[in-house]
């Protein structure tokens, strides 16, 4: 194995360091494949009970009507997240889209939108008004209101309350850290949230977006009281498969506002065709618990392989997992380019260019992304991004595969190393 890796250029240092630490982590790695296992039969269970037949992997095109594999699909999705409906579409591009859906759908000129969790994802900014866009929720007359965790992490609850008004229609709960440092909240403290905003107004729509906590768990925030629940399918959902896509599953209602919003008032979910993806997604959905527990494994090698060294990382190297996210603090531009062209180097796809920053859409400061994928800018594959400002945090996700996880952790530590940017500690060489 040492002189396999020696091939793609990882020196002896390195692997002694990084192979030790794996091999102390094979008890954790269990636990992870029992909560696949579990996820596993609940991906199953609902396809069986919706009696998925070889003939849902059919396409349509044009107007998309009678499309057995896609309401099946959406029916599957409903199961699985144990909401009374789902809406699973090829039309709903990306995350941001799916978010940007439900939130224009579910609300109207007058209301207001609370984010109880602080400062949302940097492509909300412009969703919402924060930033101003064409199209955003202010334009509508729809107002914004924030309140931000507290010092430790833990929800400001007496702010929340004086926040929500008469105009309060939605809250809005992400489960991931995103561009922050602050920790991923798990489903329990969603839950939690959910349970004191209702007590506050009832008839609030609490949605969460799940982006990247897909079967991290055992249970999902729709199991626990979220209204709605949304993500992408080319994160974790998708398992790798999904060319494209987005989900919305939850309340009756919500989902046939957002899909009569997704194509025409009076038309909605009766259109939309599913082309040539119904087996991806379908294949996708099947594959995700296990293609999760790979990136888990990942991020929790990520943790260790990089705390060890002296970097802070979020969540540390013994914490729970929420996501599939593993924040490093590298502290140097140097450090977070370097780390990047590692993971870009490690690839199955593009793996001969180097990533660098640029100025992309949605974004405040200029992003470097590492991204070698089978699907474009699917981050359930091996990818690591991050915003070229301080403190220099790498946000590592992903991979289909855990030996394959396990080399780019590798790589991108290679890649640091032979700039002189991180140092093996002495005790475990």
């Amino acid at each position: 194995m040492n002189n396999l890796y020696k091939d793609f250029g990882i020196s002896d240092e390195v692997f002694k360091y990084t192979q030790g630490i794996c091999n102390n982590l094979k008890e954790r790695f269990e636990k992870i494949d029992e909560i696949a296992e579990l996820n596993q039969l609940k991906v199953l269970k609902a396809m069986q009970k919706n009696c998925v037949a070889e003939n849902c992997m059919n396409g349509t095109t044009g107007y998309g009507y009678d499309d057995k594999g896609r309401d099946t699909l959406e029916r599957v999705y409903a199961d699985i997240f144990h909401t009374e409906d789902a809406l699973v579409r090829a039309q709903i591009t990306c995350g941001t889209h799916a978010l940007a859906l439900a939130l224009m759908s579910n609300l109207r000129p007058g209301d207001e939108l609370l984010s109880p969790v602080g400062k949302p994802y940097d492509t909300l900014e412009e969703v919402i008004g924060i930033r101003e866009s064409k199209g955003s929720l202010k334009e509508y007359g729809i107002t914004y209101a924030q309140v931000d965790l507290l010092a430790d992490g833990s929800f400001d609850y007496d702010n929340i309350k004086k926040a929500i008004n008469e105009r309060t229609k939605l809250v809005t709960i992400q489960r991931s850290k995103g561009y922050q440092t602050r920790p991923t909240l798990s489903v329990s403290r969603i839950k939690e949230l959910i349970e004191f905003v209702k007590s506050v107004k009832p008839d609030i729509i609490c949605m969460v977006d799940n982006c990247y906590g897909e079967f991290v768990e055992t249970i999902e925030p729709s199991d626990v009281g979220a209204d709605m629940t949304v993500g992408s399918l080319i994160k974790n959902p998708g398992g790798g498969l999904a060319p494209l896509g987005g989900y919305i599953v939850g309340k009756k209602e919500c989902i046939e506002n957002a899909a009569y919003r997704l194509t025409s008032p009076g038309l909605g979910r009766e259109v939309g065709a599913s082309l040539n993806v119904n087996k991806d997604f379908y294949e996708g959905i099947f594959l995700a618990p296990t293609v999760v527990a790979s990136a888990l494994k990942g991020a929790i090698f990520a943790a260790n392989v990089y705390e060890k060294a002296g970097f802070s990382c979020v969540p540390n190297s013994t914490e729970s997992r929420h996501d599939i996210i593993q924040a490093v603090t590298l502290n140097s531009a140097e450090g977070l380019i370097a780390f990047c062209q590692g993971i870009q180097s490690a690839s199955p796809v593009d793996s001969h260019v180097a990533p660098y920053p640029w100025d992309m859409p949605g974004y405040d400061s200029q992003v470097i992304m590492a991204a070698g994928t089978f699907v474009s800018g699917a981050s359930i594959e091996l990818s690591a991004d991050g915003p070229l400002k301080e403190p220099y945090a790498v946000y590592f996700q992903g991979g289909l595969t855990f030996p394959h996880v396990k080399y780019g952790i590798i790589k991108s530590f290679q890649a640091m190393y032979d700039k002189g940017l991180v140092e093996i500690p002495l005790n475990s060489l």
